[in-house]
């Protein structure tokens, strides 16, 4: 009884979309509340399966987290005051600023492979998500391994680029920044790193989707990715920044309020409960829209708009065969 239970949570129950077709949603404004109304236990339950993937990642950053709010506490203005003179206050400051640069650069060491692993689980997170979006049914288990299987390749590889981008920001940005100081021009290739791990970040967006809807070689991936992230730029990077909310929102109240342990708490939890999910759901459903006009349109016999109610050629010529024809009216 017990795993049949299991099962049943784990794998879902077989059948159709989630509307009939004369109640299908007239936009995909609607279309996103009412999937996310009827998915949001499923998505609770998917996020449970692919946070296990995203747990190393969580302990670095948690372990980062720790060891800053440590370093804080060593930089402590009243004990900078106290000291014997300015060149101790001066020489705690820099020692606590050397702990942090230090620190971070070893939690970006430790996130490539916490973050690498991470490929796979998220590209079946996506094809779960994807379906869910456009009101077809998915198991939550069986298509998310079936899912991981197929696309593991591509989604390594991409997930690997993603681990390094944070590291090759953090060198690049300190280098062209301490350049800088000697010769403004190198303000310029310093913006450019932030600018091309922008739109990595962004191009993600598209990648994971892509994977698990289409058959293309890894480069045709990227390229198709980077044209839809600069073809639809303001959105996606207004996407990404959405997805950061929860974060900032809790952190910015954590230090508004002197409880930043709490909130990072709270954080955690969000994220372990339903965080990862819920933003591949909202993903999925702006992919959806972006693939249907760019995509699927130049595919011949590829279908759009699925989840939305669109009249069918057969409807239209039955009812054009109800009216009356020149003949009858003669």
């Amino acid at each position: 009884m017990f795993g049949k239970m299991m099962n049943r949570y784990y794998y879902g129950k077989s059948g159709k979309g989630d509307f009939e077709k004369e109640d299908l949603p007239q936009n995909r404004w609607q279309l996103f509340w009412e999937t996310l109304r009827v998915r949001f236990s499923s998505l609770i339950r998917l996020n449970l399966m692919y946070v296990v993937a995203w747990l190393p990642a969580l302990f670095v950053i948690g372990r980062f987290v720790m060891y800053f709010l440590s370093a804080l506490m060593v930089i402590d203005p009243a004990a900078t005051e106290a000291a014997a003179d300015a060149a101790n206050a001066t020489l705690t400051l820099d020692q606590s600023a050397e702990m942090v640069q230090a620190l971070l650069m070893q939690t970006l060491i430790l996130l490539v492979p916490a973050i690498a692993i991470t490929g796979p689980f998220t590209a079946g997170t996506c094809y779960v998500t994807r379906n869910w979006a456009r009101d077809e049914h998915s198991f939550v288990w069986s298509d998310f391994k079936d899912a991981v299987k197929e696309n593991w390749k591509h989604a390594l590889a991409t997930s690997t680029i993603t681990s390094f981008t944070p590291l090759l920001l953090y060198i690049c940005y300190r280098f062209y920044g301490d350049m800088s100081a000697s010769n403004p021009l190198f303000i310029i290739p310093q913006v450019m790193s932030i600018s091309i791990v922008v739109l990595w970040l962004c191009s993600l967006l598209f990648t994971y989707p892509q994977m698990v809807t289409y058959q293309l070689t890894f480069i045709n991936l990227l390229k198709n990715s980077f044209f839809l992230t600069i073809a639809r730029l303001p959105a996606t990077v207004g996407l990404k920044l959405l997805s950061t909310v929860p974060t900032i929102l809790c952190l910015g109240i954590g230090f508004i309020t002197g409880y930043l342990s709490i909130a990072v708490i709270v954080l955690l939890i969000y994220y372990v409960v339903l965080g990862y999910s819920l933003s591949r759901f909202v993903a999925a459903s702006y992919t959806n829209a972006v693939f249907d006009r760019y995509i699927n349109t130049r595919i011949e016999g590829a279908a759009v708009n699925k989840g939305l109610y669109v009249e069918d050629d057969e409807e239209d010529d039955d009812d054009e065969s109800a009216l009356p024809s020149g003949n009858d009216e003669q």
